[in-house]
């Protein structure tokens, strides 16, 4: 048996590499949750947990998460068993309600463990992985046109990326049509163009939305309207050949499920975090699957920690038709792994390693934490 003796939850605070403009919030620095769980067998497991934009994104802040972390999962986790996650997945459900990331560090943390003491990556422990690496998106989100464009066509001749997705949602729907428009032109047939609106428009707005933004050559819109208009989001589905893709209604298999008997999105956007942690993301996947859903591996900007968790996950599935924005980690000045990701031609690579396949800098975890982490240590509960 392999017991958590010890739960320790760090917030980093690592500056973005440039102004990342969303609908709700312009950041300039990612706050991230990295969770270090110890065994009684002398291994460990890393999970990370992450917001975007902090607590105008969704309710959940780094502050919210270290808090749930440290007085209602620690005390319920502590003296289990690590190699029944089952188990544990549960613990947490019965423990505490929502604080989806919160659940999710803790969970990656213990997939991470599981795989190291048996000697192999996670996508083994959910089937095991279909390919080697992943299409990886990249935002576009200064809000200027012209700066975008270089910014895109910079990365097209590296062979970083050749999707882009751009943030909209701040200024007259028609502003951002145009600033779509310019970019698509300027990027022609060399690169696929994407918006996220992140919930800024009404239904007219988006009727408007999407109808100018299919007539410049927009593939997909991200959550045009507020989650919580399922109808809105059925009505646009319906009624343009533009993709819809749903986000932030999607917290775990439940809301997938309403999705999908509602057919309110074309394209799901699975993010392990928003999901509740690795096996509700798979959850999600498999009822999108079961739908004839388009799959996307979404982000909340994690750094390569969080990143490579969802790469575990995401190599395992067969058809994921729109790929990937898992980009976070080269949204940030520093990389925290002692082998940072690999991103080459348009693609990101699946680490081969034990667990979640990668390792921190512990000088990077220094330079960028912040005061005030707590371990909690066994007590011999369980």
């Amino acid at each position: 048996m392999s017991k958590i003796e010890t739960i320790e939850a760090v917030i980093l605070d690592i500056p973005t590499i440039r102004g990342h403009v969303l609908s709700m919030a312009t950041m300039r620095t990612q706050s991230a949750v990295v969770v270090r769980l110890r065994f009684s067998d002398g291994s460990e497991g890393l999970g990370e947990g992450t917001t975007i934009g902090g607590i105008s994104y969704c309710p959940e802040s780094p502050e919210s998460i270290v808090s749930v972390i440290e007085s209602y999962i620690a005390p319920a986790l502590i003296g289990r068993d690590g190699d029944r996650l089952n188990e544990a997945v549960q613990l947490m459900a019965k423990s505490v309600k929502g604080n989806f990331i919160a659940k999710s560090a803790v969970e990656i943390a213990l997939w991470d463990g599981l795989g190291k003491r048996l000697g192999v990556p996670v996508s083994k422990l959910f089937g095991g992985a279909v390919r080697s690496r992943l299409p990886a998106a990249w935002t576009l989100a200064s809000g200027n046109s012209d700066t975008d464009i270089a910014e895109a066509q910079e990365m097209i001749a590296a062979g970083r990326h050749n999707i882009f997705k751009l943030k909209i949602g701040k200024r007259a729907v028609r502003d951002d049509v145009a600033h779509v428009a310019r970019i698509k032109a300027a990027l022609g047939d060399t690169a696929s163009v994407r918006v996220d609106v992140n919930q800024a428009w009404s239904l007219q707005e988006a009727r408007w939305g999407l109808k100018g933004l299919q007539e410049v050559g927009c593939e997909l819109v991200e959550q045009p309207v507020a989650a919580r208009d399922v109808q809105g989001m059925t009505e646009l589905t319906a009624g343009y050949e533009i993709a819809v893709m749903a986000d932030e209604v999607l917290n775990g298999p439940e809301e997938a499920l309403q999705v999908a008997a509602t057919r309110s999105a074309d394209v799901l956007s699975v993010k392990v975090a928003q999901s509740g942690g690795l096996k509700r993301a798979s959850e999600v996947i498999s009822i999108g699957e079961a739908a004839g859903l388009g799959l996307y591996g979404g982000t909340m900007l994690e750094t390569g920690l969080g990143t490579a968790a969802a790469l575990q996950l995401f190599s395992t599935v067969q058809d994921l038709t729109w790929g990937t924005e898992l980009f976070g980690p080269l949204l940030l000045v520093e990389d925290i792994l002692a082998e940072p990701l690999v991103y080459k031609d348009f693609h990101v690579e699946i680490p081969q390693a034990a667990g979640i396949g990668v390792s921190l800098d512990p000088d990077k975890i220094e330079k960028f934490r912040r005061n005030g982490s707590k371990v909690i240590r066994a007590t011999g509960a369980g």
